[in-house]
């Protein structure tokens, strides 16, 4: 299949030139150099562990061609350091680590990116170790939260010749995960395919298909399949207040070499108001169970959801019914803030799991520096949970 659509997407290549360098060498010239660099404390204090202190800095460095007759590449490479490697778990890998709580942001040095693109017309087809995010990263994502982020390997097709329509098609043949390649669980070989058609119905509303079918060779447990919809946007259109919605269904079953039988669905909710200085947000996510099996999100941007505490990365064998406010605020001298409250219990059987409050202090400085410090509580309401909290302060350049 995937020979197939490298074949479709890069048909007519020789019709495909546009402007812009004339040759390849001029391509490799007028190509652009980026660079990041991420600096940031986290401290976890978690009940029946020792305390977690990690300062880490992440280093990127990327380079991507301009585009010739189409084609293009992008190279980018990473470096992650620690102050003191053993003042945190990294994931289990660092003896020194051990009774320290978790930090995922293990010391490494890898590739971060290497891919060939290829555009023509309203189509673009990807191959390659690359990023991908598809929606709110709720199902796939690239877990930008932590330092080194998680990427593919994978043949990724997007196509806009329908009007207001976005149709992305991805095969993945690794995921290479926020643990890097040291950790057992840190790289999946996986055969995979995702598929996801938003389109933009009217003004104020997208409409959103996806099926996601996930196999993975070494991550049997984690094989599913998934089909679901989004209804999206805000109304009205005009004015400085906003009634913004979002509406979600999916359902999830066992696929390829899985070794468990279920079915569990998937809703979210959120209803809220945009004001000029701000939001209020209230929603609901349900994760649902069967056979005591939870419903499965493996290739989440998971930080982003249910806690920055990060206490619910796994879902439950009784599921997750997670309950929230979040209020966001634009603040004098250009600061921005962000709060959550959530409030958590199983999906089944209603058996409360805890609260957690959320904050977060943003700032940018010009157009290359940004900061934030950020602090998450989760307080159990369930002897099977540790209470933790986590602290972050962070300072990140880009070029």
């Amino acid at each position: 299949m995937k020979h197939l659509l490298i074949m479709l997407a890069l048909g007519g290549s020789a019709a495909a030139a546009t402007a812009g360098p004339t040759s390849f060498s001029e391509a490799v010239t007028q190509g652009k150099i980026s660079v990041n660099a991420r600096l940031r404390y986290e401290g976890v204090s978690q009940t029946g562990l020792r305390s977690a202190d990690a300062l880490t800095l992440r280093t990127r460095l990327g380079y991507a061609t301009a585009r010739y007759q189409g084609w293009g590449l992008l190279v980018e490479g990473e470096n992650i350091v620690a102050a003191d490697g053993n003042a945190y778990s990294q994931a289990g890998i660092n003896a020194g680590g051990t009774g320290r709580a978790v930090v995922a942001d293990p010391e490494t040095t890898e590739l971060n990116q290497l891919q060939i693109s290829f555009s023509h017309g309203q189509t673009i087809a990807t191959v390659g170790r690359q990023r991908l995010v598809l929606d709110n990263a709720r199902f796939v994502g690239d877990v930008g939260w932590r330092q080194n982020m998680q990427t593919f390997d994978a043949l990724v097709v997007q196509n806009k010749s329908l009007p207001r329509t976005t149709l992305t098609y991805g095969y993945l043949n690794r995921i290479h995960r926020v643990f890097t390649r040291r950790h057992p669980q840190g790289r999946w070989d996986s055969e995979s395919h995702v598929v996801n058609v938003s389109h933009a119905a009217f003004p104020g509303a997208t409409i959103t298909g996806y099926a996601y079918l996930l196999d993975f060779d070494n991550a049997a447990a984690n094989a599913c399949a998934t089909y679901g919809a989004i209804l999206a946007g805000t109304w009205p259109q005009t004015g400085s207040a906003k009634l913004s919605y979002r509406a979600e269904a999916a359902t999830q079953s066992d696929f390829g070499s899985s070794p468990l039988d279920y079915r569990a669905n998937y809703a979210a909710f959120e209803v809220g108001g945009v004001f000029q200085p701000g939001s209020l947000v209230l929603g609901r996510e349900v994760l649902g169970s069967d056979r005591n099996v939870g419903f499965k999100t493996p290739l989440a941007t998971l930080h982003a959801f249910n806690g920055w505490a990060d206490v619910f990365l796994a879902t439950p064998s009784a599921g997750l019914r997670d309950t929230y406010l979040k209020a966001t605020a634009n603040l004098p001298q250009g600061f921005g803030f962000l709060a959550f409250y959530h409030q958590f219990e199983t999906a089944a059987g209603s058996r409360d799991l805890g609260h957690e409050w959320d904050f977060q202090l943003t700032r940018k400085f010009g157009q290359s520096f940004n900061a934030l410090v950020k602090y998450a509580e989760f307080r159990p309401d369930s002897a099977g949970y540790s209470r933790v909290r986590k602290i972050w302060a962070q300072v990140e350049f880009n070029y």
